[in-house]
């Protein structure tokens, strides 16, 4: 399920979104709570709902977003 606007993430989207947010957070050595990771978040979504649907895809595509 995607999540936009009125949309809801579903429990095991919450749980592939953090768990590459996490990977991501972990590897860059930031905070979870920090700026910098919330946009990340932010990024991490985006791309979830581009098709990156799995932990590992996600977390590949954080790495290599310009962006963050």
């Amino acid at each position: 399920m995607y999540a936009t606007g009125s949309s809801v993430f579903s429990p095991e989207d919450v749980t592939v979104l953090r768990d590459a947010l996490d990977g991501w957070c972990l590897e860059k050595r930031i905070d979870i709570k920090s700026t910098e990771a919330q946009f990340a978040a932010t990024a991490a979504i985006g791309l979830f709902q581009s098709g990156y649907n799995t932990s590992e895809k996600l977390l590949a595509a954080l790495r290599e977003h310009k962006g963050i």
